[in-house]
């Protein structure tokens, strides 16, 4: 397997094994976990905040007398945060291949099934990701007429991530494939 297929989708790959990969391509590789830093630094500070508003600003409002502080859009930058960084890492982790296997059957088979069974779990994948993506937008067209109570966002971005989560797995999942094909029987 030479540097350059092997970097198609292992984010372990050094700077010497992609010398012949465009600059756009190196964005589109490290967009999705510099995205999914950036929600995970979000939901994080979203909590302590929202912790800190139900428990420490709620007592310092009943103790002084003053106006109460609404709160609720906490639990929705959460569950947006929460939802985008799940499709996202699911599909980062096909890609990185740390997702539950059972290798303790597969490396008892013989060089060429297990080739098979690694090509094929890809398939399987990529299928699941064509749903995901599918299914994902029928639900996001569904609700686009939808808003959020408290921040008032469209709810079609809250399904989108399904979608996005979708393409990203059939995306690494193909790469993997490919890759899985590549491989000595």
């Amino acid at each position: 397997m030479t540097g350059a297929t092997r970097c198609s989708y292992d984010p372990r790959c050094r700077a010497s094994d992609i010398n012949n990969v465009t600059p756009l391509f190196l964005i589109f590789r490290r967009l999705p976990n510099v995205v999914m830093t950036a929600l995970m630094i979000v939901a994080m500070v979203d909590m302590l905040l929202g912790v800190f508003l139900r428990y420490v600003m709620t007592w310092v409002s009943a103790t002084f007398d003053l106006p109460s502080i609404r709160f609720f859009w906490v639990e929705e930058i959460g569950e947006y945060s929460l939802a985008w960084l799940t499709f996202i890492g699911a599909a980062i982790g096909i890609r990185q291949g740390t997702h539950f296997a059972v290798h303790i059957l597969t490396d008892k088979f013989p060089p060429g099934i297990r080739r098979a069974v690694k090509v094929a779990h890809h398939v399987l994948l990529i299928g699941f990701g064509v749903l995901l993506a599918v299914f994902g937008w029928q639900v996001s067209e569904l609700n686009a007429q939808s808003y959020s109570p408290a921040l008032d966002l469209n709810l079609r971005w809250l399904y989108l991530s399904a979608v996005v989560g979708g393409i990203l797995t059939v995306i690494y999942s193909i790469a993997g494939a490919a890759d899985s094909w590549r491989e000595r029987a």
